[in-house]
């Protein structure tokens, strides 16, 4: 798939027999390449793909793009090619709220979703005043650190902070001034969350049933705001389980 959205949208392991495609999106600082243990576990019965934003990795000169509305402006163009089979969303995080947005414009294009699963992530229709992308910089790292997805490693390391720090605002700058427009997508949402996560309640987490026409259904799992990397056998059973119920038969 020869495209524009070749930079945009990453294919790590290709699956072109797969009956149905999982599009991938990452968290706040994150990159497509979070997603490749995903992408090589449900290969090949699922085509998974990831998404990947201006201002990280191979993709850092790029300007950054600080509003959740204007990522999903520009990625649902790139992603409506791949929409050549029936569409799984995943999004951990501000991914939750972008595969929302995404999901919704999509919609108005005449594709539906088998299903979203929003990870980490309160309701769209829950906001909270948090201004984390207005703090100096040690109040940031101190953030990231909290919320122990960062390999430690990164955090220590001068040179490579310079380079995901303004990455890693904007990503904040977008979640936090997300206001969204009342909306649901029609299609059922499995909403993923850890039970000690800081970044949402389970209240907060079951608002989501306010956002879709179908079924909303909940994972609870024990663990903080990235709950998933322990539990990353169970989250990846559950997307196939989901997939084999919902999705069309593989071709034989």
């Amino acid at each position: 798939m020869a495209t524009n959205s070749d930079k945009w949208i990453r294919r790590y392991h290709p699956a072109p027999d797969a009956p149905t495609r999982l599009v991938c999106f990452p968290h706040a600082g994150g990159s497509a390449t979070f997603y490749h243990p995903v992408s090589r576990a449900l290969s090949p019965e699922i085509d998974v793909v990831a998404v990947q934003y201006p201002g990280r990795q191979d993709r850092r000169t790029e300007p950054l793009v600080s509003s959740i509305e204007e990522l999903a402006n520009l990625i649902v163009v790139e992603l409506e090619p791949w929409a050549d089979r029936p569409l799984t969303f995943f999004g951990h995080s501000m991914g939750a709220s972008l595969a929302y947005e995404v999901a919704l414009r999509l919609e108005a294009r005449g594709t539906t979703l088998l299903g979203l699963f929003a990870s980490g992530r309160r309701a769209p229709s829950r906001w909270r005043d948090e201004r984390v992308h207005q703090a100096g910089e040690e109040e940031l790292l101190t953030e990231l650190r909290n919320l122990s997805g960062t390999d430690p490693a990164v955090l220590g390391d001068a040179e490579i902070l310079r380079m995901i720090l303004p990455a890693v605002r904007s990503d904040y700058r977008a979640a936090e001034t997300y206001r969204p427009e009342p909306g649901r997508v029609g299609c059922p949402v499995v909403v993923m969350f850890g039970k000690d996560d800081p970044k949402v309640t389970e209240e907060e987490a079951r608002s989501w049933a306010e956002h879709t026409t179908q079924e909303a259904t909940f994972r609870l799992y024990d663990g903080g705001h990235f709950y998933l990397n322990s539990h990353a056998p169970q989250v990846i059973q559950e997307i196939r389980q989901f997939v084999a119920e919902c999705g069309p038969v593989a071709a034989k």
